[in-house]
């Protein structure tokens, strides 16, 4: 009888334990984005063009580490003086994570428009310059820590992704958008094959991923979100060139390379399907 006992009491303390280790497995965050490696200081010198290759602006994209925070400045240089200014901060341990986002539209000293947000906070706010009025918007938004982006931070979210789009899963994440008031929106990430890419007179095989919003039904009836397109370079994995509306839905649809002169063309299919390597 004692053993008769001891064993039901050890069948029911193991069946306790499988059901805690399950349910600890379901409480961890399994959609956290793992950042495999720390990104350090980079400099580069990309060029904005028009879908037909032509030069709209030249960049300069600079990233550094402050403290245990990475930050990344774009800067587009226009003729006639225009100038487009993008700041975003990361955290990379224990996971990847945008902390912030700003975009800046000037004419010379001039703001024609500017948007931001503080991830931490979901305090989103912008302003426009719209018929010699500056008008503002600001909303506090429900985003969540390291599943909400912006901006380049998709193009870096989707560097820590890579493996997992390649294999064929399709991620959803939260998207900030101003239009030009600040909303949240869903966003699916997916692989679309490898490619070769001409730029610079040089020809470079590099894999396409989309940013594809999903928008409601009855918002569609109201403004159209294009998707973007990100593609990075063969591993080691980096920016190789994006294309999307610069900063609104309405805005014109763009191209940046990561090298600047010589020819950029639109990219053409290696794969359509399959993994890539």
């Amino acid at each position: 009888m004692e053993q008769t006992r001891k064993h039901i009491r050890s069948t029911l303390l193991r069946a306790c334990l499988t059901a805690l280790a399950l349910a600890l497995l379901v409480a961890l965050p399994t959609s956290a984005i793992e950042w495999a490696s720390l990104d350090g200081t980079a400099r580069g010198y990309p060029v904005m063009r028009d879908l037909s290759g032509q030069r709209l602006a030249d960049g300069e994209f600079a990233q550094w580490v402050a403290g245990d925070r990475l930050h990344v400045r774009l800067t587009y240089a226009f003729d006639g003086g225009r100038r487009v200014e993008e700041d975003v901060v990361f955290r990379q341990r224990p996971q990847l994570a945008q902390e912030s986002w700003a975009f800046r539209d000037l004419q010379g000293k001039k703001p024609l428009r500017s948007f931001a947000i503080d991830f931490r906070t979901g305090v989103a706010s912008a302003s426009k310059d719209e018929k010699g009025e500056t008008k503002h918007w600001s909303e506090t938004l429900d985003v969540a820590d390291g599943q909400t982006f912006a901006g380049f931070g998709f193009s870096v979210a989707i560097r820590a992704l890579r493996e997992r789009l390649i294999k064929g899963e399709v991620v959803t994440l939260k998207g900030v958008g101003f239009a030009p008031k600040p909303q949240l929106v869903s966003v699916e990430l997916s692989y679309a094959g490898r490619d070769r890419v001409r730029m610079a007179g040089r020809i470079i095989e590099g894999d396409r991923f989309i940013v594809h919003p999903k928008i409601p039904a009855i918002a569609k009836l109201f403004v159209k979100v294009p998707d973007a397109q990100i593609w990075l370079t063969t591993p080691p994995a980096g920016f190789l060139r994006w294309e999307g509306a610069l900063a609104e839905p309405g805005d014109q649809i763009i191209r940046v390379d990561l090298l600047p002169g010589g020819t950029s063309e639109a990219a053409t299919p290696v794969a359509t399907s399959g993994t890539g390597k």
